[in-house]
């Protein structure tokens, strides 16, 4: 909380260091202006952390203090969506990017089980501006508990139904959880989940192909197939299978956030106009086999579909310009 009175103090001056710093990364070597946008970023996140606590609070006091549940977990998410809608709202104005949307017609009705592509450091939000705020679909998340250490997702995630992984609890007790987690889906609802587990690298992809192939060699090649994302996590969308059986699939796959793992990457100008292709493609629950075996098939299908299609963004626009 003190981070923003500081940084507000200090903003006419860094952003003037800020603007002498781009104006000579530009003129070395026709670099974008960056500082001056992760420093307005910057602002805008601690103002939304700031806003985020206060509004949080005011809806547990409204709810008097948690008593009345339901009008807790309702303002919770109300508050969510214009939290996020906030941060990508910025992010898409100041780096000037452009959404292309296919499939939208494909998110409603639920209960949905939404897999997503992970990318990026950028993409988390995706899913609660194109899903959740725009259809008003109740998105229950499965993600890595090191996201809490943001103090509003702290708060307001875990007053609502989603479940943050702990690594160290053992994997059938992971997918218990995660299973009870998609159980009672209603037409308004959906659990999210990222097969990969995190984000891309080629590093990574490497590990997991050989962790594989030391136990099954012949998943293992058809991991080495998939050249652009990490091989599915077969686990988690067992158990969400498992806990939603009436639930259709939806596949988000996207294009454009590639090679922003980190602020490094962020630095160096790449995602300055650029255009972020999102599909949005549904599964009919009956066309999911039946079995872990042909589901984890049925997996590994549908990931190398979405392989290629960002095989195919990739070669007709390269990173997403």
């Amino acid at each position: 909380m003190l981070g923003l009175p500081v940084l507000s103090a200090l903003l006419p001056l860094l952003l003037c260091l800020a603007l002498l710093v781009d104006l000579a990364r530009w003129a070395a070597r026709r670099r974008p202006f960056m500082a001056v946008r992760l420093t307005a970023f910057l602002w805008v996140y601690l103002a939304a952390e700031a806003a985020g606590l206060v509004a949080l609070l005011g809806v547990w006091i409204v709810s008097c203090f948690g008593l009345r549940g339901n009008a807790l977990l309702d303002l919770t998410w109300r508050f969510q969506q214009l939290w996020t809608a906030w941060l990508f709202g910025a992010a898409k104005g100041l780096f000037g990017l452009r959404l292309k949307i296919e499939g939208d017609e494909h998110v409603e009705p639920g209960p949905l089980i939404v897999l997503v592509r992970h990318a990026s450091i950028v993409d988390n939000l995706l899913p609660s501006v194109l899903i959740a705020r725009r259809h008003q679909i109740r998105v229950r998340y499965v993600l890595k508990r090191e996201l809490l250490g943001d103090p509003c997702i702290d708060v307001a995630a875990k007053r609502l139904p989603n479940y943050f992984v702990r690594r160290d609890t053992g994997e059938q007790a992971e997918r218990d959880n995660v299973r009870r987690l998609a159980e009672g889906l209603g037409a308004r609802d959906a659990v999210l989940l990222y097969p990969e587990g995190t984000r891309f690298t080629p590093q990574r992809r490497a590990r997991a192909i050989t962790r594989i192939a030391e136990n099954d060699p012949q998943l293992a090649q058809r991991a080495a197939a998939i050249e652009r994302l990490l091989p599915p996590r077969p686990g988690g969308v067992l158990a969400v299978l498992e806990g939603a059986p009436g639930a259709d699939v939806l596949i988000v796959a996207h294009h454009g956030f590639d090679g922003l793992r980190l602020i490094s990457d962020i630095w160096r100008g790449s995602l300055v106009g650029r255009t972020i292709s999102v599909r949005f493609t549904r599964v009919a629950r009956a066309d999911v086999p039946a079995g872990s075996a042909a589901q984890v098939a049925w997996l590994y299908d549908t990931w190398q579909e979405v392989d290629d299609w960002v095989g195919a963004r990739a070669a007709g626009d390269g990173p997403g310009r």
